[in-house]
């Protein structure tokens, strides 16, 4: 890894703030879009670039802002990679977010998030915390081929739970489900009943597939060849360079998506999704109101 110093921390979209304290990752997820070449990285995708001022700049920032925001992180680096055991630069972001009170919304595939649950219930209590988790395969051994260093999905599932046991609110991303690999009705099936289980506030998934774009491509590619011998050449033979991959059972794994979703009251529509992660209640006006 190597340190930076940045000079800004968030950006806004559509009056949504989202930072990334890293840039690369550690996991080895084989399928990450983080690594295609529109996000022109100029280092080693695994060469982590740490934000060393990043609590500094978020503190400035936070300090100055008069309305109170949802912060999400994790979109495009996990916040709790294998260097954040020591750093700790996403606890002291954490942190800062608490004492100004602002709302939550972290995505991770990594159990080391369990590290800062007082942090995620504290900064629920004061305004809002929505934790997202990534699942792809049921399957312990598939598991680890295709996201070769992180925790596998069960471990990510007692994840969901422990956040459960304190009131704050999952979000599921259902993604991505390769062709010919993990696009079974049994894996599926298998993560959807774990989800309703532990009590999942919502689930996303665009699509039952995976998108390829330069530099991601050959990455995954690469992977196939080692791992699965002859499926690069039958993803070759049907998407061509199709940026959008769709599992020919597509159709039929999101109906049964669909239709769990429905029967347990699971968010589904990405836009309902984002729009309950992206609301931060205005909870400092009523308290006031219910003071008078």
């Amino acid at each position: 890894m190597h340190f930076v110093n940045a000079k800004g921390i968030l950006t806004t979209n559509d009056g949504h703030c989202g930072m990334n304290i890293y840039r690369g990752c550690t996991h080895g997820c084989i399928y990450c879009d983080s690594r295609s070449k529109c996000y022109q990285f100029t280092h080693a995708f695994e060469d982590i670039e740490v934000k060393s001022n990043a609590p500094e700049l978020l503190e400035s920032a936070l300090k100055s802002k008069r309305t109170k925001c949802m912060i999400g992180t994790g979109s495009m680096s996990d916040p709790y990679m294998h260097c954040e055991e020591q750093l700790k630069l996403t606890r002291q972001c954490l942190e800062i977010i608490s004492r100004y009170e602002f709302g939550l919304v972290i995505q991770t595939k990594s159990d080391r998030i369990l590290r800062d649950i007082d942090l995620l219930d504290e900064i629920n209590q004061k305004a809002k915390t929505v934790v997202q988790i990534t699942l792809t395969t049921f399957d312990d051994a598939l598991c680890s081929i295709i996201e070769p260093n992180v925790c596998n999905t069960k471990r990510r599932i007692q994840v969901l739970e422990e956040m459960q046991k304190r009131g704050i609110p999952t979000v599921v991303w259902l993604t991505p489900i390769l062709p010919f690999i993990n696009d079974t009705e049994e894996n599926v099936n298998a993560i959807l009943k774990e989800c309703v289980r532990v009590g999942v506030r919502g689930m996303i998934c665009f699509d039952m597939g995976v998108t390829l774009r330069d530099g991601d491509r050959e990455y995954f590619y690469e992977a196939l060849d080692k791992n699965f011998p002859g499926m690069k050449e039958k993803y070759i033979n049907t998407y061509g360079n199709s940026y959008n991959v769709q599992s020919p059972n597509s159709k039929k794994l999101m109906g049964l998506f669909e239709d769990i979703c429905k029967a347990n009251n699971i968010m589904y529509k990405p836009s309902e999704c984002f729009s309950y992660m992206n609301d931060l209640p205005d909870r400092y006006e009523q308290l006031t109101l219910d003071l008078i």
